[in-house]
């Protein structure tokens, strides 16, 4: 199938990468063409110079781009990708942005007879280049059996949660409930350590039980050790939480300990920590 990539960061480079490597024709964009020069070196494909150059005979475009903004600037803007896609065509939306934007390009899009699905992933950077992401869709079901095959070669799961916009009101779950798991195993390591206990066995006790997770069994010992310089930025999270908490004032939801958590990543951030690994929340307890 002919593909475009629009965005090759630390998720689109070796998500775009999993197309080309499983047979797919892949055209990519990306607004620092040196990284879209350092994609064509390690894969096969082409290098477009703008998002219509490169969606203009795709099949799918996908995009993957850092927020509500750039999803608008790289399908819509000058020289955007949607006004280029023949009719019929299918774009997927990985970024995690707005339910709002969502809706917004969906409608765009089936003006021109153009399918379009939001599809944000969960699984970081490894799952991304691990071909492991899991992926929560918001679109036409048609659209998602279509798009299916082709999601799969870099995702271990993809759900058609509902009509567009879905797709990132899960994302939105997914973070919070990631929010309040680091926050509670944060709080859990250092009472650990206040108490005198060797975490290591802690953890070697309490991870076999209730208590487990992802985020206690990848997180635990880099937690301890207070090594951040990896995985999913604050920075990033804080615009996941913002995005939540926006979407919670209009529906109603009561999100107490994720606006909490916002504002201890808020103290992470004037620590230094833009950039450190949202299981940085145990540094602001040291």
């Amino acid at each position: 199938m002919r593909t475009a990539f629009i965005g090759l960061g630390v998720m689109g480079f070796p998500m775009a990468g999993h197309l080309a490597n499983n047979g797919h024709h892949v055209t990519v964009y990306n607004r620092t063409m040196s990284k879209a020069e350092e994609w064509g070196r390690q894969f096969k494909g082409e290098i477009a110079s703008t998002p219509a150059a490169a969606a203009r005979e795709a099949d799918i475009v996908f995009s993957c781009v850092g927020n509500d903004d750039d999803v608008r600037e790289v399908m819509l803007g000058d020289d955007g990708a949607l006004p280029s896609i023949a009719a019929g065509g299918l774009i997927v939306d990985h970024t995690t942005a707005s339910a709002k934007v969502a809706r917004e390009l969906a409608a765009a899009a089936a003006e021109r007879s153009v399918g379009f699905l939001d599809a944000p992933v969960s699984g970081g950077q490894a799952g991304a280049e691990n071909g492991q992401l899991t992926i929560m869709v918001g679109g036409d079901e048609h659209h998602f059996h279509r798009a299916l095959p082709v999601i799969g070669c870099y995702a271990k799961a993809a759900t058609l949660i509902g009509p567009a916009g879905s797709g990132q009101l899960a994302k939105m779950v997914n973070q919070i409930c990631i929010a309040g798991v680091v926050q509670g195993l944060a709080e859990g390591l250092h009472f650990a350590v206040k108490a005198g206990l060797d975490p290591a066995l802690v953890i070697e006790s309490i991870s076999k039980g209730a208590a487990q997770s992802w985020q206690m069994e990848n997180r635990w010992q880099t937690m301890i050790d207070g090594k951040f310089d990896f995985g999913f930025a604050v920075d990033w999270m804080r615009k996941d939480l913002a995005m939540a908490l926006d979407e919670a004032s209009q529906n109603g939801a009561t999100l107490q300990l994720t606006r909490l958590i916002d504002e201890f990543y808020a103290e992470v951030q004037t620590m230094g920590g833009n950039r450190w690994d949202t299981s940085s929340l145990i540094a602001r307890l040291k």
